[in-house]
């Protein structure tokens, strides 16, 4: 899945009543199947970056195409849709239901798609080595089991495009070494765009195709 930005400017405003540009890009453009991460400095908008290629916040200005629908041009609902359909999110936090099971929350994300599919669900914790795991809760798990469950959760509905925003944020560095190297492996064998935001060096090594977000114009 191909992602193209242009002209993308995002502000919010600042407590003194002011507005700040957190986002301004002139052109930004991944193609299918790449596999790059995005990094800067805290509070650079690498996260804001993502949401928006995500459709979870709007852009002020410009134009944010996803294998040429341009989302931002969506209502929030088809944004939903689409995003539930088509992309798979993996957040630093995991974002797991917690009185879920770990095959409760891959089938939860399904359901958003409206495709529930509970043999693929069980086959996507197999792949991220959870096979004997699917029927424990979250506070039930080690916290790099839980990010597994975030990952199985985000390949659910074949998505073509993961996001992962800090996703070794929480980890130790030996599970997050696991994490980036399950995250990269499963992508190519399923031929998934991949993005990630991260601020840390050892993610950044883990990748060939690394952008400085403070360098993007």
């Amino acid at each position: 899945m191909s992602i193209l930005l242009e002209n993308v400017r995002k502000s919010y405003r600042t407590p003194e009543g002011g507005v700040s540009d957190v986002i301004r890009l002139g052109r930004f453009e991944l193609p299918k199947g790449a596999h790059r991460v995005i990094t800067g400095r805290s509070g650079s908008g690498k996260t804001t970056l993502l949401n928006i290629i995500g459709g979870i916040v709007t852009p002020d200005e410009g134009r944010v195409s996803i294998e040429g629908t341009d989302i931002s041009a969506l209502s929030e609902a088809a944004r939903d849709r689409f995003r539930a359909r088509t992309i798979g999110y993996v957040f630093q936090t995991f974002n797991l239901v917690q009185g879920y099971t770990a095959l409760e929350n891959v089938m939860l994300g399904m359901l958003f798609a409206g495709r529930v599919d509970r043999a693929r669900a069980e086959a996507m914790l197999d792949r991220v080595g959870l096979k004997d795991r699917v029927h424990y809760l979250p506070t039930e798990l080690s916290v790099g089991q839980q990010q597994r469950v975030s990952i199985a959760r985000a390949l659910g509905n074949k998505p073509l495009l993961i996001l992962a925003d800090e996703p070794t944020g929480n980890l130790d560095p030996a599970t997050g070494d696991t994490i980036i190297s399950l995250l990269k492996e499963v992508c190519a064998e399923g031929g998934e765009t991949l993005l990630i935001v991260t601020h840390q060096p050892p993610v950044m090594a883990a990748f060939s195709d690394v952008v400085d977000l403070g360098k993007l114009t």
